[in-house]
């Protein structure tokens, strides 16, 4: 399967909303099995993704120096709008990692922020893929693999993870 096809699954950022994930009296999650092969394939997907760069900064000597320009002058940088999500990604492997443990295949706990990071994690893969300005050509299985894993948390129902109960 080619990645414009795998890409073609991804829904439309323009019509897409997050649910309202305010349940009351404990912690919403959505129980997805993930193996220790489909992690390694989202971690390998993660490295090529973090080592784009979307703004030019490190390959264009104007941006570059605009940049230190802005940091001499105002103290401030020009921040990657990436960065945060590169930082989203790295901390819901690192729970999915701890929560599969030793154990292949085993069952992640998709928090609302997971769930919103998996799909910033896909729309920014498709968004890098057809980008004609960066060069982004990751495995097409590890696509694939978010694909499937993002679909798995879409198609579960949440539940209260830790309920409290009214007398708490």
């Amino acid at each position: 399967m080619s990645l414009d096809s795998i890409f073609g699954e991804v829904p439309d950022p323009s019509s897409y909303s997050f649910p309202d994930y305010a349940l009351p009296q404990g912690d919403p999650v959505r129980p997805v099995a993930v193996t220790a092969a489909e992690l390694t394939a989202l971690l390998d997907l993660y490295e090529t993704f973090a080592a784009v760069d979307p703004t030019g900064a490190s390959s264009n000597p104007f941006v570059r120096a605009t940049s230190e320009f802005l940091e001499q002058t105002f103290g401030t940088t020009l921040e990657r709008p990436d960065e945060r999500l590169h930082d989203d990604i790295a901390d819901m492997l690192s729970d999915f990692s701890e929560a599969l443990g030793d154990d292949s295949p085993g069952v992640v706990d998709v928090t609302p922020a997971h769930f919103r990071t998996l799909y910033f994690f896909l729309t920014g893969a498709k968004a890098y893929h057809v980008a004609p300005h960066i060069r982004f050509a990751p495995d097409e299985g590890s696509v694939e693999t978010l694909v499937e894993v993002y679909q798995r948390a879409v198609d579960q129902d949440f539940y209260l993870k830790r309920p409290r109960s009214v007398l708490e």
